[in-house]
């Protein structure tokens, strides 16, 4: 599931509406949930079950961190109707606060998540890694942003002494982790389904279906810790989480996230109807900070399950690669061979011809014509083999000092014919010639190729263009074309793609893939500067 698997679906094109409704929905769902909190409040205001976290982290992780001012506002919004705080009392500004508080933590770590995970960072956080980490985080940070607030007016929120203090914010962090990691995943793996086209809603429903197999193992695992801890506990040693840590652990590691939720919930849909009403504070606590320990090692172990199959399938389709490598490798060879025997008459027939021309100025004028033709299309040609044999060549394999201007140049030479050939036009901006990148220009250029091809397929108006600016200490070489509104950016689903990334990267830089806004869709390379001694 790509969302839930940390990859951002928000690329910046969502319509006003469809954020209004989002809203609306979720200031619906947050008022449910919140009562239903309720049940498990307690002494020290936090609920150890607090469900409405988990609508809180879909949200921001569907729509992106730009929605949590509008989140906090609804937020307030329903704390209001609910009756939960007066607008005329003098702590006014501190229950508004207590309000925006855990929203600004919750898209703190969202944003902070969503950077690590992108760009050249992407790789300490392979997918699904990013959001579970945002699952785990979030509630953590959050709670830490409230100790201030509990030193400082513990009768806010019903507390006396340092221990209870501890003991709320306790409760206010294993309350919200429960809920992220219950109520967030289905939200996000609907929200995915939804949204992909019919083919991807194939594949995403599949990732959802375990195979009989599969059911009778997790059923006996699960069963098997249940029966395990109620054994334990009715012999007189207490609630003791292991034998559920291990089943769920297995299943996360075999199966993945989706399974592992699933044992997740029953687990919890047992636990959470004997801790509801009237419970000790300490007694429910205590039976929750085991059952948030069982949720967030399966949940983890279910995210390293698909991680490990998405590394798995990046490597099949990298070891694809290389065999076309070799393929391409043995091409270019013979290819160079080719060049190299027609190079030498070729550029004896283009000074020929260029003589000709000469010699017959002012004679005939369709003499005139036809040397002139020979003579620009025997230019053309040997000007076309010298570059494909200095593209060929060994020399090129090594990184050099290579201008930006002469790069695009290069790329656009070859680019401009087949943006023809597609009823399309390549415009180049302007570009500072003194910018210069440490590169090899071959590998450099196949991955700036690519990009050009995507944007020319794309385009709809068969307007493409190509600029290069500097930044900061790098230079940003970005492609624009317009698309059409019912266009979706597929970035990082081609091999094309997968290819332009891995040369980028090995240069130092960064790819950022196609995002779209207003209509005009825009990727970009994003090169260091080559530094003074180059």
């Amino acid at each position: 599931m790509m969302i839930a698997s940390g990859q951002a679906r928000y690329d910046g094109t969502r319509a006003p509406m469809a954020d209004l409704l989002l809203l609306l929905a979720y200031g619906f769902g947050f008022w449910l949930t919140l009562g239903l909190a309720a049940y498990w409040g307690g002494r020290g205001f936090y609920s150890v079950w607090f469900p409405a976290a988990g609508l809180r982290l879909a949200l921001l992780w569907h729509a992106g961190p730009r929605l949590t001012p509008a989140i906090a506002a609804v937020e307030i919004v329903v704390n209001l109707i609910m009756g939960r705080f007066n607008p005329g009392s003098p702590d006014l500004a501190m229950t508004l606060w207590g309000i925006l508080r855990p929203v600004l933590a919750y898209g703190g770590v969202v944003a902070v998540i969503r950077w690590l995970a992108s760009g050249r960072r992407a790789g300490v956080l392979a997918p699904p890694m990013p959001f579970s980490l945002a699952a785990v985080a979030a509630p953590g940070i959050a709670a830490f942003s409230a100790l201030p607030e509990a030193l400082l007016r513990p009768d806010r929120t019903a507390v006396e002494s340092v221990q209870d203090i501890m003991i709320s914010l306790t409760a206010f962090a294993v309350g919200d982790l429960l809920g992220v990691l219950i109520i967030a995943p289905p939200f996000l793996w609907l929200a995915e389904t939804i949204s992909q086209r019919r083919n991807g809603m194939i594949a995403a429903l599949r990732e959802c279906v375990i195979r009989g197999s599969a059911t009778l193992e997790v059923g006996l695992l699960l069963a098997g810790g249940i029966a395990t801890t109620w054994l334990l506990n009715r012999i007189g040693l207490g609630s003791q989480p292991m034998p559920l840590i291990l089943a769920v652990a297995w299943i996360g590691l075999r199966f993945g996230r989706f399974p592992v939720w699933a044992a997740l919930t029953i687990v919890s849909l047992l636990i959470l109807p004997e801790t509801a009403g009237a419970f000790s504070t300490i007694d429910r606590l205590h039976l929750h900070l085991d059952l948030a320990t069982v949720v967030v090692v399966g949940y983890l172990a279910g995210s390293y399950c698909d991680a490990q199959k998405q590394a798995r399938t990046d490597i099949e389709r990298r070891d694809r690669l290389l065999f076309q490598a070799e393929r391409l490798k043995t091409l270019r060879s013979m290819s160079v061979a080719v060049i190299h025997e027609i190079s030498q008459p070729l550029s004896t027939l283009a000074i020929e011809a260029k003589h000709l021309h000469e010699i017959t100025d002012g004679a005939d004028n369709e003499i005139m014509r036809s040397a002139a033709l020979v003579d620009r299309k025997a230019a053309t040609l040997s000007n076309l083999v010298r570059r494909l044999r200095r593209f060929g060549g060994a020399a090129v394999d090594e990184p050099s000092a290579l201008p930006v201007s002469a790069l695009i140049e290069s790329v656009a030479a070859i680019a401009t014919p087949e943006a023809r050939d597609h009823g399309a036009s390549l415009k180049i901006g302007p570009i500072n010639p003194d910018l210069v990148v440490f590169a090899q220009e071959v590998e450099l250029s196949q991955a700036l190729m690519n990009l050009l091809r995507n944007a020319i397929h794309a385009a709809n108006d068969g307007q493409v263009q190509l600029t290069g600016e500097k930044q900061g200490k790098s230079v940003r070489i970005m492609v624009t074309n317009r698309v059409g509104t019912s266009h979706h950016a597929k970035a990082g689903m081609g091999v094309g793609a997968l290819v332009a990334q891995a040369i980028v990267e090995a240069h130092g830089g960064h790819l950022e893939k196609a995002k779209i806004q207003d209509g005009i869709a825009s990727a970009s390379i994003i090169l260091p500067l080559a530094g003074d001694d180059i």
